[in-house]
């Protein structure tokens, strides 16, 4: 039984070539692998956000649990301090999932005639990729910084990354 000349490999080739450019996709053009790039740079860097809120509840969890016992009846009242500590790497915590869902939700600009035309899309994607080289980075650093317990170093690290965040956001303006 020979197979049908519709369903032989050159036509279903054909096919499959024509919809992705008919989709505006080319496999092999710069501006395609910019953009996996750039969307692969920022998952990275969500993840690296979630290691480092991870560490900071961790961190949170275990100061809780050593510097703020249930209350006695000698001792009602938790220490001060060790609630204001508890209380900022909460808001640390929350702060970090701030920026790594803002990261994870940044556009790219999309393949179409018009962005084509107002705009030369490879160039913008390199410029894109490099700040979102900023980002990871940035991302890691502060990720660094929590997982070695310093903490303290964090809030320069969130005021880069947020920079970082605004000079990429400035890019598609």
């Amino acid at each position: 039984m020979t197979a049908s000349p519709f369903y032989t490999a050159d036509e279903l080739d054909e096919i499959a070539t024509n919809l992705f450019y008919g989709w505006g996709y080319n496999f092999y053009r710069l501006e395609n692998q910019l953009r996996a790039d750039d969307l692969m740079i920022r998952a990275r860097c969500g993840e690296l956000l979630g290691q480092a809120r991870a560490a900071v509840a961790a961190l949170e969890s275990a100061h809780r649990r050593d510097h703020l016992p249930p209350p006695t009846r000698q001792n009602p009242l938790p220490d001060p301090e060790a609630v204001r500590r508890a209380q900022a790497l909460e808001a640390l915590g929350r702060e970090i999932g701030a920026l790594e869902g803002e990261i994870r939700a940044l556009p790219a600009p999309e393949s179409d005639r018009m962005t084509e035309r107002l705009r030369t899309e490879a160039e913008t994607l390199a410029r894109l990729l490099a700040a979102d080289r900023a980002l990871i980075a940035h991302a890691d650093l502060l990720r660094r910084a929590i997982t070695d317990a310093r903490e303290a170093d964090a809030a320069g690290h969130i005021t880069a990354l947020k920079a970082a965040l605004a000079a990429r956001r400035a890019l598609l303006i």
